[in-house]
């Protein structure tokens, strides 16, 4: 294996999943204040699930979004 290779694949991986949640959550949650569905003052459960094939990886990561 090509640690250089892997690392690089890797964190551009970890950038795009990063960019795009970020973007995807900012656009649900500014909807649902203009909709009247959010007062925009909650803490919003969060659940992000990672999974890699081939190498049975399953990981959970679990957190409060707070609005303000």
């Amino acid at each position: 294996m090509n640690e250089d290779v892997f690392n690089t694949s890797l964190r551009g991986f970890l950038k795009k999943v990063g960019i795009t949640s970020q973007r995807e959550i900012e656009k649900a949650v500014r909807d649902a204040v203009a909709s009247g569905k959010l007062k925009g003052n909650e803490k919003l459960p969060a659940k992000m699930v990672l999974t890699i094939g081939g190498v049975s990886l399953s990981h959970e990561i679990t957190d409060d979004i707070e609005l303000g």
